[in-house]
């Protein structure tokens, strides 16, 4: 077997931990440094996982002799900085969903990309998520084509929390985080572009400063339509739901599970190695370094994801 990639993951939130879970069922990869803004939390985690080196400092772990690879699970606002400054020291890197919170942000690690060649990804679950897969499976055949996606992604969070329930330093964002998984994950199982795009937003948060309700209607070029619906203020179920109106059926998804328009369960247990979309993604990524080559969710394949969010952006600016 080939040696060990050696990882460092920088943010030990709530999204760092289920990476070091996911890496944990990955032979031949080792997490050697973890980076995170508090330093007696990070301690606490890098003993559960058996990690030697942490920090405060990214710079720090890049400057460690032998890490191949880093994973961003840091504050939106750090990404596209970050992920250049991983890709200048000579690493891969995956950058957690979303790449950039700007357009320029997000063309700047591509940039980098192509003049590095090194791979760099994003966190886009779910086109790794066994539902979504399946589905995507259905179209390449040829048995199933989208005519309508219908998504809600809602989350009742009207204070600063992340998915752990702790306080956290930085705001979270429906158009730059929650509806870039959507728009991206539009395109991709319905194999164009995206044509149109529309967005409505609700009142700013006086606390936080971001929207807490947003609509959004979205055409491919394949004719197919997608509206989204998002929203903070929802007080559950939580989480985000896909239905997919095709030709031949519809599907339900939610993460990692899948039902037919008539509730029944589809077993997607058998669509990949794992029912972890994170798990997968993971594998994904570490997959390309070894193979030298362009993983899914690379960075050129979600940037016209970026570019539709800042189409929005502009758009619900002129709306403000």
């Amino acid at each position: 077997m080939s040696k060990a990639i050696r990882v460092a993951l920088a943010g030990a939130g709530a999204f760092g931990i289920k990476h070091l879970d996911a890496i944990r069922l990955i032979d031949g990869v080792e997490v050697v440094s973890l980076v995170s803004r508090d330093l007696d939390k990070t301690k606490e985690v890098a003993a559960k996982y058996g990690i030697g080196h942490v920090s405060t400092d990214l710079a720090d772990s890049l400057a460690l002799s032998g890490v191949d690879a880093v994973i961003l699970c840091t504050p939106t606002q750090m990404h596209a900085a970050q992920a250049v400054a991983c890709m200048q020291a000579g690493k891969h890197v995956q950058v957690e969903i979303p790449l950039a919170d700007s357009l320029a942000g997000a063309e700047e690690v591509l940039a980098l990309q192509r003049q590095t060649g090194l791979v760099a990804m994003c966190g886009h679950t779910r086109r790794f998520n066994p539902s979504h897969q399946w589905v995507h499976n259905k179209i390449t055949g040829g048995e199933f084509n989208v005519q309508q996606m219908d998504v809600q992604t809602y989350f009742f969070r009207r204070s600063n929390m992340n998915a752990l329930g702790q306080a956290r330093s930085w705001t979270d964002h429906l158009l730059w985080h929650h509806a870039a998984h959507t728009v991206d994950l539009f395109a991709w199982q319905t194999g164009g572009t995206i044509v149109a795009a529309n967005a409505l937003q609700g009142p700013i948060h006086p606390g936080l400063g971001i929207a807490m309700d947003m609509s959004i209607q979205l055409k491919s070029s394949t004719g197919a339509i997608c509206t989204l619906s998002l929203s903070f203020n929802n007080d559950g179920p939580l989480g985000t739901f896909f239905r997919y109106i095709g030709d031949s059926g519809t599907y339900i998804a939610r993460y990692d599970d899948l039902i037919d328009g008539k509730d029944n369960k589809i077993d997607v247990s058998k669509v990949d190695v794992s029912m972890n979309g994170i798990e997968l993604q993971d594998r994904e990524f570490f997959a390309a370094i070894r193979e030298g080559r362009e993983p899914n969710a690379s960075v050129a394949q979600v940037l016209p994801c970026y570019r539709t969010l800042h189409k929005l952006e502009q758009q619900l600016n002129q709306g403000a």
